[in-house]
């Protein structure tokens, strides 16, 4: 048998089959091997002893993953995510804990493959909460039979599992239904199928380019109009609507008043003049 050490670290690319057979052929460590190396990457970083853990333990990640193929997702894709499951616990691995990796790896393989499958079984998530979760994994290992399960097999599997018989048929309901494209399927003659199809009913209230455009050029028309009669006020009334309408930091009656030494309802009328003025040159 050769030893760990000797093998690459690129494993071989193309089919699954060929994959799972390289692995398959590495040769596993004895509990002494394992303590070694496990104590070396921990206490040096020894990224060799870290590598001959992870290579020495693929043929666990391919055999955990198999167990997943239920959901209809690549299974080399569940081994890939097996695997960064796999890296991360032996980053995390102390020796001095008293078990073998395998053990201590399980969780940290399965978490990542958990958080896989949930972010890609459905488009729309179907698992959020923890107790949803806990249905979305075992719920199909705990039915008796295929088809709707009835009220008592309900409360069995909630009582089982910990939840609510509610969130068992949630979840059941749930993973019963199917993806439905957005539009419809193309290429039928199927009228009925496309009237059901989200599209059909559901409207879409944003805005188009076309609108987009056209609410841009509605703006630069109001502010070239605006500036335009702007200029047309005396500069005292300019300054005033400037002052009390257009700056960040706008001016109170009081202050004008105290700065052109008139009253501030003398700066009110001459405001209401020049909006009335600016609205008519707008308008014109």
């Amino acid at each position: 048998m050769s030893n760990p050490a000797q093998l690459q670290l690129t494993l071989p690319v193309g089919s699954l089959q060929t994959y799972i057979h390289s692995v398959n052929r590495i040769p596993m460590l004895s509990a002494e091997q394992e303590q070694l190396l496990a104590r070396r990457f921990l206490e040096s970083n020894d990224l060799e002893a870290a590598r001959q853990l992870v290579l020495s333990h693929l043929r666990f990640v391919v055999r955990v993953a198999r167990s997943y193929s239920g959901y209809g997702l690549p299974q080399a894709d569940l081994i890939q995510e097996g695997n960064v499951g796999l890296m991360k616990a032996v980053k995390r691995f102390d020796p001095e804990i008293g078990v073998r990796l395998v053990s201590f790896a399980v969780h940290w393989i399965r978490a990542e493959i958990h958080e896989y499958i949930l972010r890609n079984w459905r488009i729309v998530k179907v698992a959020t909460t923890k107790a949803q979760r806990k249905l979305f994994f075992n719920l199909r290992s705990a039915k008796k039979r295929l088809g709707w399960m009835n009220n008592e097999e309900i409360a069995a599997v909630a009582e089982d599992l910990g939840v609510k018989p509610k969130d068992v048929l949630e979840m059941e309901q749930r993973m019963s239904a199917s993806d439905a494209a957005f539009d419809g399927l193309h290429g039928t003659d199927s009228d009925e199928q496309e009237a059901f199809a989200p599209a059909g009913y559901l409207q879409d209230h944003r805005p188009g380019p076309e609108d987009e455009i056209a609410d841009l050029q509605h703006n630069d028309m109001l502010q070239h109009s605006l500036l335009k009669a702007l200029g047309s006020l005396d500069a005292r009334n300019r300054i005033i609507i400037q002052r009390r309408w257009l700056d960040d930091d706008k001016a109170t009656l009081q202050e004008l008043a105290a700065e052109f030494g008139v009253s501030a309802e003398r700066i009110r009328q001459l405001e209401q003049n020049a909006m009335k003025k600016l609205k008519q040159s707008m308008a014109a």
